[in-house]
């Protein structure tokens, strides 16, 4: 296994496309069953609430064992780790299928099926957080720092495409006795392909069954991300503490980088309480079946996930935005995309207000990432990244659980109240003098 002259010379093809598929397809089954619960839930009669209860349990163990896997992957093998990550979510989705389709059939009671849904779920949390931080430090070890940066935001960029591949073709799994349990098992049964391919496709890179190779002692290391989810879009930081490689951990509450991760957090939070109840608020206005409304819940989020990609790929190069101006325009934007959600009076309303919702929030997180990266030096980047990234994880904690519980109260309340808390972020990005300084070198 010759590693050293990859690290120059960049990595095979096949190895990049089987961690590229790795996360594409832990992104895309993830986001696949955000589209699908909401459905689910109305046909079993599980309350809303407690399908906001499934993702915020899931997240917290996502937020704890993530940190733990990217330590692992550097004494474990990072295929291994890939493996992990690649089972655990196979074996959740599986699972998770079998609890759904008792439900359907009448198997199981709701509370029931609520519960073993619940415990099989955990196993995502738990192990999936694996997958990222191992083909990050994959990558990382195996290319040099000229090539690093661009090859892993071409890797993290398989979370993005998999926020719209999921939602895409969760309906074409919608079929015959499995019903809305039909992609739980497609992603269970496209795990182990994937699987396959990294058993088969990625050397084995354990330092347990060799000795590691010279240069590997010190390579950079994987970086936790956030959850996937369909209402959240990648910031960069992951990609930035990957880069980085192995630094002290940052606080966030360090003065120089805590005004921005309060923006962070706040908008983080409003954006998961609004997004993770927009399924059911899709079959309530439009007042027909779960399981019809499954193609227009589909397309509301595949339009959300676009509109991001749009604003991260497109636009934010395009312009060349500084950190003040994504997160002010970007706030403003996504408090009037989120008002038109309260106000929509169709379904076309409905779609194009929660892009727009979404493209705002698609500038002003980068915009909290970069200028969080610009109040520290260059030694400290991995560190800020790491901080980071866990106020992402933690946004999707409590929040989804306070969104559905407004919804339950009345429907245009999560988002009435978001736009209004969007409109009071905006003022604090207005005001405070560190989010305004936060501008490179050259653009002042």
């Amino acid at each position: 296994m010759a590693l050293s002259p990859s690290r120059t010379a960049g990595l095979p093809p096949r190895e990049f496309a089987t961690l590229f598929a790795v996360l594409l397809t832990v992104a895309a089954g993830n986001t696949a069953l955000q589209t699908v619960l909401p459905a689910i839930a109305r046909v079993i009669h599980i309350p809303d609430l407690l399908v906001a209860v499934i993702f915020s349990f899931s997240a917290l163990l996502w937020t704890f064992t993530a940190p733990y896997w990217a330590r692992q992957s550097d004494l474990r093998g990072r295929r291994r780790l890939m493996q992990v990550g690649v089972m655990g979510f196979g074996v959740s989705m599986l699972g998770c299928g079998v609890a759904i389709l008792a439900g359907l059939q009448g198997w199981l009671a709701p509370v029931a099926t609520f519960v073993l849904f619940a415990s099989l779920r955990s196993l995502f949390g738990i192990f999936g957080s694996a997958s990222n931080p191992a083909a990050q430090a994959y990558v990382a070890a195996r290319t040099s720092e000229a090539e690093r940066t661009n090859a892993l935001s071409t890797l993290s960029s398989a979370f993005g495409l998999g926020t719209i591949i999921g939602p895409a073709v969760a309906p074409l799994f919608i079929f015959g006795f499995l019903d809305l349990s039909g992609p739980l098992f497609a992603f269970a049964l496209i795990a182990v392909v994937v699987l396959w391919a990294v058993r088969q496709w990625l050397p084995d890179d354990d330092p347990t069954h060799q000795p590691m190779l010279p240069g590997l002692e010190d390579s950079p290391r994987g970086a936790p991300v956030s959850e996937p989810l369909v209402s959240g879009g990648g910031t960069g930081a992951s990609v930035q503490a990957a880069a980085a490689g192995r630094q002290p951990a940052l606080s966030w509450r360090d003065p120089r980088i805590l005004p921005f991760m309060i923006f962070g957090f706040c908008s983080g939070s409003i954006q998961a309480a609004t997004g993770q109840a927009l399924g059911f608020l899709v079959i309530d206005r439009l007042g027909v079946g779960a399981v019809a409304a499954q193609p227009s819940i589909a397309i509301v989020f595949m339009a959300s996930a676009g509109a991001t990609l749009l604003a991260q790929w497109g636009l934010i190069p395009m312009f060349r935005m500084t950190p003040p101006s994504l997160m002010l325009w970007g706030t403003a934007i996504a408090a009037i995309g989120t008002l038109g959600v309260a106000l929509a009076p169709d379904f076309h309303a409905l779609v194009v207000a929660f892009a727009l919702m979404s493209l705002g929030y698609g500038l002003a997180r980068p915009g909290f990432t970069a200028g969080a990266s610009l109040a520290v030096g260059r030694s400290e980047q991995g560190g800020v990244a790491g901080a980071v990234t866990s106020i992402n994880g933690s946004c999707f904690v409590a929040a989804p659980a306070i969104g559905i519980g407004l919804y339950g109260l009345g429907q245009m309340l999560p988002y009435l109240l978001g736009a209004a808390a969007l409109v009071a972020l905006l003022v604090y990005a207005v005001r405070s003098p560190a989010l305004r300084a936060a501008v490179p070198d050259g653009e002042s």
